[in-house]
């Protein structure tokens, strides 16, 4: 298993600064600004919240364009085609099957913020057509996918980067830089948390198709199944058919920071506790829990979350706390706080620009470094910050933590390919059953 240090390299950057549309800009936009020519042609494929951060990230070069806005749904391309007016100042073509974008051969690079069942199937299609791909977390929807995609970044030799932009917070790489210089001593454990107050989703009732939505594109490689009046367009992060869960759908950027931090890959054993507690619905996976991964070295991380219940008035709602033999360090997406083990702040650090950590679209600075690093390593072959390699070694710590949930006991692991040694009922999650004709190949 190739590790992060293998991936992660520092990139170069100027000290200048550029403010556009109130925005400080990083020094690489400023590299943009200031007369390069290689333009990146981008199309943005699922249109409807995360994309937004994608495309003002993208606007922020001035060498960059969208040329595409596609998505099956017609409703939330005429919204976005407003929005993109507005905010970018011009509507990028429109199209409703992504296989004709790819097909466009000046499209250089594709954004995928569609729902998680397509993230790798697309991934790797549009590593096939010649495309670089940046693919929001989690970047595979099973085990067998992550191996699958992995395989095809190295197959086909484009740059795959994950939508985990905590990967580009300056105060987090100076936080990695501090651990790695012995501020807090020997560290042992990463404690990733998330907590929200989410309502029912209800039970669903079948309906007919609105005919603005192309419903069989969008199930894509998932089995077929009725169309219900609670998936579309957002609670299908809680079906299993097409979204993963919490610990995907936000523990993925927690837990890979910790394992950042720690310097760990996968895991020796994982264990899970919690289930749906809170109300009577449709919702297929834990909406509270707690799952504890243990590494070599005797080191360890906790994920904890409460999607419907916030776990403490005074607590931030997401955050990383990493604990050492001689302190204490708090990370954010917007901060670095070290502390000693009496509990004073020793130092603090801060992100030059917010960034948004609790709502669907996320918007904020860290896109913009994540997606120039995504361009600079296009352009210039530099490291990418998030690439797909140890990118997907997060992603895979947390399926094991909803195949372990799934198992009911401790599941221990193979730390060179992933795979559970000791269940059987664990193992059911490693691949999932594809509508036929669209299984993914290399």
């Amino acid at each position: 298993m190739t590790t992060r240090r293998d991936f992660i390299k520092k990139t170069t950057t100027g000290t200048a600064a550029v403010t556009l549309g109130g925005m400080v800009l990083p020094s690489w936009a400023n590299a943009r600004i200031l007369g390069a020519n290689d333009q990146i042609n981008c199309a943005v494929i699922g249109v409807r919240s995360r994309a937004k951060a994608h495309v003002l990230a993208i606007h922020q070069d001035a060498n960059a364009k969208i040329l595409y806005s596609c998505d099956v749904d017609d409703t939330i391309l005429e919204e976005h085609n407003a929005w993109c007016q507005e905010h970018i100042g011009y509507v990028p073509k429109v199209e409703k099957d992504f296989r004709k974008v790819l097909e466009d051969k000046d499209v250089d690079a594709i954004f995928i913020a569609t729902p998680d069942h397509w993230h790798a199937p697309m991934a790797i299609m549009g590593l096939q057509a010649g495309k670089h791909v940046y693919v929001e977390k989690p970047c595979s929807h099973d085990p067998h996918e992550n191996d699958l995609l992995v395989a095809a970044s190295n197959k086909y030799g484009k740059k795959v980067q994950m939508g985990n932009q905590q990967r580009s917070a300056k105060t987090s790489m100076m936080a990695v830089e501090d651990i790695k210089k012995g501020v807090l001593g020997n560290v042992f454990k990463g404690e990733a948390y998330y907590s929200n107050n989410r309502e029912s989703i209800g039970h669903g009732k079948i309906i007919d198709v609105p005919q603005t939505l192309d419903w069989d594109m969008w199930q894509g490689p998932a089995p077929r199944e009725s169309y219900r009046d609670n998936v579309h367009p957002y609670n299908w992060h809680w079906f299993k058919n097409w979204g993963t869960g919490e610990i995907h759908n936000n523990g993925t950027h927690e837990i890979d920071i910790c394992r950042w931090a720690l310097g760990v890959d996968l895991p020796e054993t994982v264990t899970a506790f919690g289930g749906k507690y809170t109300f009577d619905d449709d919702w297929e996976f834990p909406d509270n829990q707690q799952v504890t991964y243990t590494f070599p070295g005797d080191k360890f991380i906790t994920w904890t979350s409460h999607s419907r219940g916030i776990m403490k008035p005074e607590r931030p709602g997401r955050g990383i706390t990493i604990y050492g033999s001689k302190g204490v360090m708090e990370l954010s997406r917007n901060f670095y706080k070290l502390y000693d083990l009496g509990g004073n702040l020793i130092k603090q650090e801060d992100e030059a620009n917010i960034s948004a950590t609790l709502n669907t679209q996320g918007i904020g600075g860290l896109d913009v470094d994540h997606v120039g690093n995504f361009f600079n390593a296009i352009r210039k072959d530099t490291s990418l910050n998030s690439d797909i390699r140890d990118a997907s070694v997060s992603t895979m710590l947390c399926h094991l933590g909803n195949m372990a949930h799934d198992a009911r006991h401790t599941i221990q692991i193979d730390t060179q390919t992933g795979k559970v040694l000791n269940s059987e009922k664990a193992m059911r999650g490693w691949k999932r059953e594809y509508e036929n004709g669209w299984e993914p190949k290399l």
